[in-house]
């Protein structure tokens, strides 16, 4: 039987996946000892790093659809780490941390670090921002 080589485009992607499960359910492990998970921590990371923002464009930033952030953002309000301001007109809402919020993400943002320099032990800055651009160029191909 022959074997026929695979293709780095074939390797790239497998990689991709391969790396994805066991990432994110590790990633949930360490945001669960902050009774947090993915989709809540991405919305917390959004608001600290970028400032308030609509549903719809956080919804547009994660690649999901409104209600899946609606669903998110709604326990995130309970849990009194955003909030709703007002926007210009009355039916744009935009979201911002609360004080709690700020201080919570401060807080995970230690667990996380620990987290992702533990994933990312013996691959140097240049390799990480290689990687880096590599991913942006791939989102960006496939939001086209």
């Amino acid at each position: 039987m022959e074997v026929i080589p695979i293709q780095s485009g074939q390797k790239f992607f497998h990689q991709l996946m391969m790396l994805y499960r066991p990432f994110e359910n590790q990633l949930n492990v360490e945001l669960n000892k902050h009774k947090l998970h993915r989709a809540q921590w991405t919305i917390l990371y959004y608001l600290y790093n970028f400032g308030s923002a609509t549903l719809v464009e956080i919804a547009n930033y994660q690649g999901v659809e409104k209600p899946t952030i609606t669903r998110t953002f709604s326990r995130l309000e309970e849990l009194g780490y955003v909030e709703q301001l007002a926007g210009k007109d009355k039916r744009e809402k935009r979201m911002q941390l609360t004080i709690l919020g700020r201080t919570v993400y401060e807080q995970v943002r230690v667990t996380i670090d620990q987290f992702e320099e533990e994933c990312l032990k013996g691959i140097s800055e240049e390799e990480q921002q290689k990687i880096i651009q590599i991913m942006e160029k791939v989102r960006s191909n496939l939001m086209k």
